[in-house]
């Protein structure tokens, strides 16, 4: 077994039969001496094979006729977590900004709760919906198109970035945190931000 297992069973172990809720076993984290380059390659892989099922969720998978029409609140769904994301971020900011250690960890704990739903809502909707085409050749459909792509490949840095600056924070290497969270930060923002962006066309020239 390897030495961060060692560390981290019993925290685990220990915490289901205490009782222990979430802050408990983020403050154990803390504490406990967890080697960053297994988690950090975990963390790679994992945003890899994400990475990978969603591409295969967008151009491979086609959705069934039979789901034309329901669940249609999705879409506006997945705009409003990436707004809600998007203020938790903004406000995180403010806080870390005026030294309250405490409500930006809350702010940022609750951007990604906000993201880990839109991803569930995400990925729920183009299962049963599919992908939406932006119709025409307009200069609105160029820029919708460059919004988007900016949008997605950025989502796919993002991810493993906002893992990895999140693990920095819980295993309490600030100094590690701060600095990769300078980068993770501005593209969290830009992705939660332009996934409102892009709802608001489609639902103005396709909804």
């Amino acid at each position: 077994m390897t030495g961060h297992s060692e560390v981290m069973l019993p925290l685990l172990r220990r915490g289901l039969t205490s009782g222990w809720d979430f802050c408990d076993l983020i403050v154990s984290m803390e504490q406990a001496e967890i080697s960053p380059r297994p988690v950090v390659g975990a963390i790679v892989v994992v945003s890899g094979l994400a990475v990978s099922f969603l591409l295969w969720l967008l151009y491979v998978h086609h959705a069934s006729a039979d789901f034309a029409g329901r669940w249609m609140f999705l879409p506006a769904l997945n705009a409003l977590l990436n707004g809600l994301c998007a203020i938790a971020l903004c406000v995180g900011l403010y806080f870390i900004k005026h030294h309250n250690r405490q409500a930006h960890r809350t702010s940022m704990l609750l951007a990604f709760a906000f993201s880990s739903i839109f991803l569930i809502s995400y990925i729920a909707n183009h299962a049963l919906h599919g992908d939406t085409i932006f119709p025409g050749h307009s200069p609105m459909r160029v820029l919708y198109l460059w919004i988007l792509a900016s949008h997605v490949t950025l989502s796919i840095v993002a991810l493993p970035m906002v893992l990895t600056t999140f693990f920095f924070s819980l295993t309490g290497r600030f100094t590690m945190h701060r600095r990769i969270a300078r980068l993770t930060f501005p593209i969290w923002l830009y992705v939660s931000i332009t996934g409102v962006v892009v709802f608001v066309f489609l639902k103005i020239y396709v909804y």
